[in-house]
């Protein structure tokens, strides 16, 4: 039995999410077809996390399993020749008989583009925030984030979630020319997190929240004014979120910048990394600690500002 490690970007707007279901056309569904058709041989197959209907990818990963001898080389462009165009292998890796893609990872960073101007060919990549937002009361709201906190009224309870509890390393927000750019690092994602936590940071910006209403969400207080009655309804859409990496032992953080649109180009596998490692080692509590008075949620320059290291964690 053989086991690879794929790397995948899409574009997830036509399609009803990264999970398999019956009547919808998924990405899973589709990479797992041209698998099939490929190697003519079952597979296993399964993804790092689950994004949702219209969430694009930047660097999804998965395992594929199959008792058959290929090069990894032939098996991405004959999995390739067989996906639509929004679907692309970037890579593929020999992987050990018993790595998962989603048990094995240890972090994953997400980032949400908002655009601060009306654009036609960046529709499908952002969220254009029409009002001025005020940047640096995001910032200040963002920094709590980090940390261990409960986000059950920050996100939706999928069947199957045994706890809301979510470790966030790292929260940032950056601009580049008309985009103001979040990216946010978390242990595990919980079902529209991230889309809730830009929604919120999002009504700070425009001043119709504050720091104390999101410090109360984040305490579960149910009391938190009107911003808790409309969590839901300021949930941003799913067009600027990409998931943007999934860490493993001994992962390097790619170097923070737009994940795609008009005028803006990125290389996702060979561009610029920050020397930022995820090895086994110390506890968490004294890393976070480190982390957070080290780092924290910063705002990067265009010029590009360096980005301070992530401490170890011990894997879960």
């Amino acid at each position: 039995m053989s086991t690879w490690k794929l790397t995948i970007e899409y574009e997830g707007a036509r399609y009803r999410g990264w999970q398999e279901q019956k009547n919808a056309r998924t990405i899973e569904g589709e990479i797992r077809r041209a698998a099939r058709e490929a190697l003519s041989c079952p597979i296993g197959f399964g993804g790092a996390g689950r994004t949702d209907a219209g969430v694009h990818a930047l660097g999804q990963v998965a395992h594929l399993r199959a008792q058959v001898h290929i090069s990894a080389r032939e098996l991405k462009h004959t999995i390739n020749d067989r996906l639509p165009a929004d679907i692309n292998i970037l890579s593929v890796e020999p992987a050990r008989p018993g790595f998962d893609a989603r048990r094995d990872a240890i972090a994953r960073s997400y980032i949400y583009q908002l655009s601060t101007r009306r654009t036609a060919l960046g529709k499908r990549f952002v969220w254009w925030v029409k009002d001025r937002i005020d940047l640096d009361a995001m910032e200040r709201a963002a920094r709590l984030l980090i940390g261990r906190h409960d986000f059950a009224l920050l996100s939706e309870r999928r069947e199957g979630d045994r706890s809301t509890i979510v470790v966030v390393d790292r929260m940032e927000i950056r601009t580049e020319s008309n985009l103001v750019l979040l990216r946010i690092v978390a242990s595990h994602f919980l079902w529209k997190m991230v889309r809730r936590i830009v929604g919120v940071l999002v009504e700070v910006g425009r001043g119709n929240a504050g720091s104390d209403d999101l410090r109360r969400l984040l305490k579960g207080d149910r009391q938190a004014g009107p911003l808790f009655d409309q969590v839901a309804a300021h949930t941003a859409p799913p067009s600027g979120l990409f998931l943007d990496q999934v860490l493993y032992e001994g992962g390097a953080l790619r170097h923070f910048s737009a994940a795609f649109a008009p005028g803006i180009s990125r290389s996702h596998l060979e561009g610029t990394r920050e020397d930022t490692h995820f090895p086994r080692g110390e506890s968490f509590d004294g890393a976070q600690a480190e982390f957070t008075r080290n780092s924290g949620c910063r705002r990067a320059s265009d010029e590009g500002v360096s980005t301070p290291t992530m401490p170890p964690r011990p894997r879960r």
